[in-house]
């Protein structure tokens, strides 16, 4: 699945709900079904700076597919997180570099965090980059 069909499918789960609560409640329960991190990975290496809570992200490649697994220690990170791992995990690293994260403005995700929340999300979306990028050069 593309990383733009997954995006099309969040963005269609996420119009099911009428309000933010229900939004943040999915948003736990993708928490929940995040695959986690080994814990030997979380270390102060592999936490995302620029987010409020603690956020580990470990990434390996896998049949030239970036596989990611995280954790975090705050839920509702926990499900942001959780969301940008399954656009991106088992994806390709140019794919991943070229992707763009538009739907979390169509899902109105970013409106809706506080200010240093918001700052995070794009602290982990650069993580995940700078992952695929090294994996990129590895690569060529």
């Amino acid at each position: 699945m593309s990383i733009q069909d997954i995006q099309n499918d969040i963005i269609d789960e996420f119009s099911m709900f009428d309000d933010w609560e229900e939004r943040y409640q999915y948003m736990i329960d993708l928490g929940k079904t995040l695959p986690l991190i080994d814990e030997q990975y979380k270390t102060d290496d592999n936490i995302i700076k620029g987010c409020q809570s603690k956020v580990w992200v470990h990434a390996q490649l896998e049949d030239e597919k970036v596989v990611f697994s995280a954790d975090s220690d705050a839920i509702i990170t926990k499900g942001i997180i959780a969301i940008l791992i399954r656009v991106f995990s088992n994806q390709s690293p140019s794919d991943i570099i070229a992707a763009n994260t538009d739907f979390i403005d169509e899902i109105g995700l970013k409106e809706h965090l506080s200010p240093t929340r918001a700052n995070g999300l794009v602290s982990m979306i650069k993580q995940l980059k700078m992952y695929a990028i090294a994996y990129q050069t590895q690569l060529n």
